[in-house]
Order: structure tokens, then C-alpha cells, then sequence
């Protein structure tokens, strides 16, 4: 793979994590908004401490994208045409909240470690250390 080919490669997996935290991202804060039941204060609290560190995530990711070359994904629709997890339009229980984001959470983490492979495999170490910093984060959050 040429470097011009890596770089596009790893973008592109990029792309599909900025996706990911997008949509991670606003279902947090939808769930830190509505959470109800016995456990709201935990919960809110909690949601609200990961929606804040997903959202100064992005603007990491997207910048990144930028410095390879290439332009951040920025609409709903293309966001959620790249990304693997979905948004949820109901609301859930305050267990199925955490269920749910769990999931998402494992989600993500493995849209990271593809990336991470990708940016590895290319010597990109800039993005591979942003990737691991993410991976770190929502390993601890999980």
C-alpha cells in the first residue's frame, strides 16, 4: 500500500470513529437528559462526565482527518451512514440505558482497534496515538 493509499485508508477508519463517538455521543447525552429511576443522580452525573469527554473527542478525531488530507465527515446523514452502532428513539430504563451503552462503548472500542491497526500498519504514529489514548478512555469507562 503506498502512503498516499495508507493515509486514505486510515482517514477513512477514522472517519468511521468520529461516526461512532458522534452517535455515542448524543445518545449519551440524550440518556444524561432523560435517565430516571432510583439511580438518576449516579447516572446523570456519569452520562454527563462521558458525553463531555466524547464530545472534546471529536473535535481530536475530526483534526486529525484534516491533517491527513482529507475532510471530516459533518452531517447527521453522513455520520450515520459511517456508523456502527444506531441511535436509539425511545427511552429506555435506566438498566437498559447502561446495558445499551455498554454495548455501544464495546462498539466503539473495536471501530478504534481497526483504526489502530490501520495507523499502525502505516507508520501513522500521530493517529495511532490518538487512537490509543480513546481505546484507554473508554476502556476505563467501561
Amino acid at each position: 500500500m503506498t502512503k498516499s493509499n495508507a493515509s486514505k485508508a486510515t482517514s477513512d477508519a477514522l472517519c468511521r470513529v468520529l461516526a461512532d463517538t458522534y452517535v455515542l455521543y448524543l445518545k449519551t447525552h440524550n440518556y444524561h437528559w432523560n435517565v430516571e429511576g432510583p439511580k438518576f443522580r449516579n447516572l446523570h452525573k456519569m452520562f454527563e462526565e462521558q458525553y463531555n469527554d466524547l464530545w472534546q473527542s471529536l473535535d481530536d478525531i475530526a483534526e486529525r482527518i484534516r491533517a491527513l488530507g482529507y475532510y471530516a465527515p459533518g452531517t447527521h446523514a453522513k455520520l450515520r451512514a459511517l456508523a456502527t452502532i444506531g441511535e436509539n428513539e425511545t427511552i429506555p430504563s435506566e438498566d437498559d440505558m447502561l446495558k445499551e451503552l455498554i454495548a455501544d462503548n464495546e462498539a466503539v472500542s473495536n471501530t478504534i482497534r481497526a483504526a489502530l491497526k490501520l495507523a499502525q500498519d502505516s507508520g501513522d504514529e500521530p493517529s495511532a496515538g490518538l487512537l490509543t489514548d480513546r481505546l484507554g478512555t473508554l476502556e476505563k469507562q467501561l
